[in-house]
């Protein structure tokens, strides 16, 4: 059984996200706004359904998903673009393939001791970014 994804996560490392957010067609004003954001991931399971909140002080993002579901998925305020995607187990990784326009497109998420990873991939260009416990919780 892969380790809990759970929680509230605050960045605390960001590798490639300038590659990873040209390859998506953001524009170079946005993708400037976003690297100096730091983002706060919450994880939620009630029974099978998973939410996925990514906070900033900027813009908000949140999917909600059953796991080997595809399901329509409206990257608002990211890309901006439908997409379909499907999240399933590999090993330890919460990993979603995502099909539409971009080519290669998806995630993964794991933990590995107290932090939590997500690796981001489009079309060539991967982003890794790390997250690490909120105190508070």
């Amino acid at each position: 059984m892969p380790a809990s994804l759970c929680g509230t996560w605050d960045m605390i490392s960001n590798v490639n996200f300038d590659g990873y957010m040209s390859a998506l067609g953001i524009s170079v004003y946005l993708r400037k706004i976003a690297l100096r954001l730091k983002l706060r991931k919450v994880i939620e399971q009630q029974g099978d359904q998973y939410i996925i909140k990514t906070l900033s002080t900027f813009r908000n993002y949140a999917i909600s998903f059953k796991t080997g579901q595809v399901f329509e998925e409206f990257t608002k305020g990211l890309d901006n673009r439908h997409i379909k995607s499907t999240v399933t187990w590999q090993g330890n990784k919460l990993t979603c393939e995502q099909v539409g326009e971009k080519k290669n497109r998806g995630w993964a998420h794991w933990v590995e001791g107290d932090k939590l990873h997500l690796e981001l991939h489009c079309d060539g260009e991967v982003c890794k970014q790390v997250f690490k416990k909120n105190v508070n919780e």
